[in-house]
């Protein structure tokens, strides 16, 4: 049975780039001398360290723990000591530093214990995901959101269709395609994993059809199970994009400013699912990823196996290329990937490709001219908003019309620079945009947070005096109390002594009219 598809609004077709790191099987990167492990690889809280300079770690190890529900707990990629722990340059588009975890290799690459699962489905769903959260998964296609919390929808929530992402439409990143490739029992695993722990009722693999390779490959390696369909998908930029692609296999949309499993699907990146696969049953955390090394910067584009940490210019080097000859390198592809300041920096979760230019072979860069009104950038935008508009308002620093233009639904695609006659960077707008609202939005609440703690101060002061003032108002009763209570008793003692005054007088007079009557009768 073929399946149905259905089509997302716009789309573009840049050049694909592909075949130039496909040429090579996956190798393993060169352990680096040094890692530098920044505590925060993933959307949530930064992870908390648990380790301290000059501790030595073994391979697996944990050496920083989740920090509150939306976190991701770090591991050792290599055994070695650790060197440092402090702000060290983070790939941002910032260029800002973080705090990183940094461990001096010592070349033996010697594993902790590891505690693989024989039968994953003894184990609860719950179970399951206790043990994907401590592997420190997270989404390898670029959000870097905590496995973990995608795989626990809620005892409310029934999950129809679990998709497995193999799309992968960013020009030259080839780092999905190869892993299906050489490794389609690993994803595949994994996915009958992750299908356990949702209580998925389907599973659906979606390649793109410039994969034919993957696409047969992983068709054989799921022709066993009734459950999972492997279908191919047009070639269509950004395919891969979570609600495009749901659109596509299922013709449900997600809510603007929802969640996929809100109609009852979940989607994972086949890198994720992979890493899935090694935690469970091989007892192995995340500590590295395939990241495709490609653009003109390096002589042989390749994908390789590479240690969270791993410096950037080691893999450079490793594929030919000169980092100190470089005009500009970016992590990602060209369309969604930012430029880095420098070129030692970090291998992250979230890094999927490492893009360089040859300096000499720099693309030239268009000048910008005048928005001419053209439409093309609504024609190709894929959640149809008003790229237009948009850039007109982000602009002109209306950022609440922005706001309620949806900017916030915008992924940031860069269909509409693409396709724009005026090369005008209509992302960059829409990047300021947000962040403009995000820092206005901080400032707002630390100034509602700052109001609020001067209303219960200035309400606690009130409290406190008017408790004073009852107090004082007390004792005044009180010493009035006592006041008159003496008063009471110095009239009672007056009134007693008046009571023997006039007894004493009394007796006196009635004595002496004896003593006169006793006189007469004398």
């Amino acid at each position: 049975m073929i399946r149905r598809l259905w089509k997302f609004n716009g789309g573009v077709h840049p050049p694909q780039h592909k075949k130039e790191s496909t040429g090579l099987n996956i190798g393993p990167a060169i352990l680096p001398r040094q890692l530098t492990l920044p505590l925060h690889q993933h959307i949530g809280e930064p992870a908390e360290p648990l380790v301290q300079v000059g501790d030595h770690v073994l391979k697996g190890q944990i050496i920083a723990r989740a920090n509150g529900y939306v976190s991701a707990p770090v591991h050792a990629p290599s055994s070695g000591t650790i060197a440092a722990i402090g702000e060290y340059p983070i790939p941002h588009p910032s260029g800002f530093s973080a705090d990183c975890i940094i461990i001096d290799t010592d070349g033996e690459d010697r594993w902790g214990e590891r505690l693989g699962i024989a039968d994953y489905q003894e184990l609860s769903p719950s179970a399951l995901r206790n043990l994907i959260r401590e592997a420190g998964i997270v989404g390898l296609g670029g959000a870097g959101f905590p496995s973990y919390i995608k795989l626990n929808p809620g005892h409310d929530k029934v999950i129809k269709t679990l998709i497995l992402n193999g799309v992968e439409c960013e020009p030259y990143i080839t780092c999905d395609d190869m892993l299906m490739r050489e490794r389609s029992e690993q994803v595949i695993a994994g996915l009958r994993i992750a299908r356990h722990a949702l209580q998925a009722e389907q599973c659906i693999v979606a390649i793109e059809s410039n994969k034919q390779e993957a696409f047969a490959i992983m068709r054989d390696a799921a022709q066993n199970d009734d459950d999972i369909e492997v279908v191919r998908v047009p070639t269509l930029y950004p395919q891969g994009s979570e609600k495009q692609l749901i659109k596509v296999l299922t013709g449900q949309e997600v809510p603007s400013n929802g969640l996929s499993l809100q109609i009852g699907v979940v989607s994972l990146n086949v890198g994720t699912s992979a890493a899935i696969y090694r935690a469970i049953c091989h007892g192995e955390p995340l500590i590295s990823r395939i990241i495709t090394v490609a653009g003109n910067g390096v002589n042989t584009p390749r994908n390789l196996e590479t240690l969270i940490g791993t410096p950037m210019d080691e893999l450079i080097r490793q594929c030919d290329g000169d980092p100190a000859q470089l005009g500009k390198l970016i992590m990602g592809g060209p369309m969604m990937g930012f430029a880095l300041h420098q070129t030692d920096l970090p291998i992250i979760k979230t890094t999927n490709c490492v893009l360089s230019h040859h300096r000499d072979q720099m693309p030239q860069q268009k000048p910008v001219l005048p928005c001419i009104r053209c439409g093309a950038c609504m024609d190709a935008c894929p959640v149809e908003l008003l790229p237009q508009q948009l850039y007109w308002f982000a602009r002109s620093d209306e950022l609440d019309k922005a706001q309620e233009h949806d900017l916030f639904d915008c992924i940031e695609c860069g269909c509409c620079s693409y396709v724009c006659p005026s090369n005008i960077p209509l992302v960059q707008f829409y990047r300021y945009a947000k962040g403009e609202i995000w820092i206005r939005e901080r400032e707002r609440e630390k100034s509602e947070l700052a109001r609020q703690r001067f209303e219960f101060r200035e309400m606690r002061i009130a409290r406190r005096k008017a408790e004073h003032g009852a107090k004082r108002k007390q004792k005044q009763i009180a010493a009035k109390k006592r006041d008159d209570k003496e008063d009471e008793i110095k009239a009672a003692v007056e009134r007693a002594q008046q009571r023997r005054d006039q007894a004493r007088d009394s007796a006196i007079e009635q004595a002496e009219k004896q003593r006169t009557k006793d006189s007469r009768d004398g």
